[in-house]
């Protein structure tokens, strides 16, 4: 008899694929725990404000969580920070959920990272682990997250994952001490087949602090680094495209947040994303289960100040302001950021350039006879 052969995808495809099969179900597919808010670097642009153990989640408390969030139907789960790493109870942690059936993805800055700890992951694969990679040179990687030797740690750490063919992505933020070694930044990924992916929009800390805006690039520097990737032009390309057709809702959480996705802070606290702290469900005193269907039905039928300008911007998918971003961005307040419409615009206009001079190098290639 022959065998039916079966087609393996990746994750990539395997995720998109799920979530369109069940877009219109109100599921917690995929959640994020920040495991502890301490973390043993200082960068300037972290969007978390604690530094301290006192309160965190135990370890029978964030058992019982992962249960709960397992029941709802949670299939992803990000264990984060601060620096997860730190916790000396973390593979506890993190083998508990892999034993629950969750695909289990690492956010962490891999200075922590030990052969231990690389040989566990062998043995008992992540989905994926994600590190963030500041710089190429010490001295820029180290400008960033102000701890002299912590470049060479997360090299270290990188390494010990590439030699075990783990599934690593590399990220970094572009801010103004790095964003003139992004491109390398890219080729080193590249090099090596992980992924990448960059973020230059630096929102402020969840606690209202305005300090990481010091260290954003100017639109222009945004727009002119996003035009040296012709991947990222692309895809802003069909964003922008998308744009024409796209109709915001009435409600101000108009994205995935606490329809598909969730928020589980140190201290247990349930929100709708890592931004969106106003809106917290304590679970130590309440379930899941009522943080879900409860709880959040409040946020999510909040409306949208409909005079703020942006529900009839035709380049809202430009900016990438969610809802959560925009709060922080204006101190709670709804509406659009000046900094972010002013990227979008930029991105627009260089985008019908680009069209324009493609345009013109068609008509320019001399018909074949």
């Amino acid at each position: 008899m022959d065998c039916v052969g079966i087609r393996v995808v990746d994750g990539v495809e395997f995720r998109m694929r799920f979530f369109d099969k069940f877009r219109e179900k109100r599921i917690p597919f995929t959640g994020q725990m920040e495991i502890t808010t301490r973390c043993n670097l200082r960068c300037h642009h972290c969007y978390i404000c604690d530094n301290n153990s006192k309160g965190e989640l135990t370890l029978p408390e964030i058992r019982r969580i992962i249960d709960e969030v397992v029941d709802e139907g949670c299939l992803w789960l990000v264990l984060t920070g601060g620096e997860p790493l730190l916790r000396p109870d973390f593979l506890d942690i993190y083998t508990y959920a892999k034993q629950k059936g969750l695909f289990v993805v690492l956010f962490t800055n891999g200075t922590l990272l030990t052969e231990a700890i690389a040989d566990y992951f062998k043995e008992l694969p992540p989905y994926s682990i994600e590190i963030s990679l500041y710089g190429l040179t010490e001295s820029i990687y180290q400008s960033v997250t102000g701890v002299q030797g912590s470049f060479q740690r997360c090299m270290k750490g990188i390494n010990m994952l590439v030699d075990r063919h783990l599934p690593l992505h590399l990220k970094t933020v572009a801010v103004t001490a790095n964003q003139h070694e992004i491109g390398e930044i890219q080729g080193f990924a590249e090099k090596h087949h992980t992924g990448f992916r960059y973020d230059p929009l630096i929102n402020p800390r969840v606690d209202g602090g305005m300090q990481p805006r010091d260290h954003r690039m100017t639109p222009e520097e945004v727009v002119t680094l996003d035009l040296q990737d012709p991947g990222r032009v692309e895809a802003l390309r069909r964003l922008h495209e998308a744009g024409a057709r796209w109709r915001r809702s009435e409600f101000f959480f108009d994205c995935g947040a606490g329809k598909k996705a969730f928020n589980v802070d140190s201290f247990g606290r349930l929100q709708l994303c890592a931004l969106a702290r106003r809106f917290s469900y304590d679970l130590r005193r309440g379930s899941f289960h009522d943080g879900w269907h409860r709880y959040f039905l409040e946020a999510l039928n909040l409306k949208r100040d409909m005079s703020s300008g942006c529900e009839d911007c035709k380049l809202y998918l430009l900016c990438g302001m969610c809802p959560a971003w925009t709060e922080l961005e204006n101190g709670g307040k709804q509406g659009p950021s000046e900094y972010i419409c002013k990227i979008a615009h930029l991105r627009a206009t260089a985008l019908a350039s680009s069209v324009q001079n493609e345009s013109e190098e068609s008509r320019a290639v001399p018909l074949q006879t």
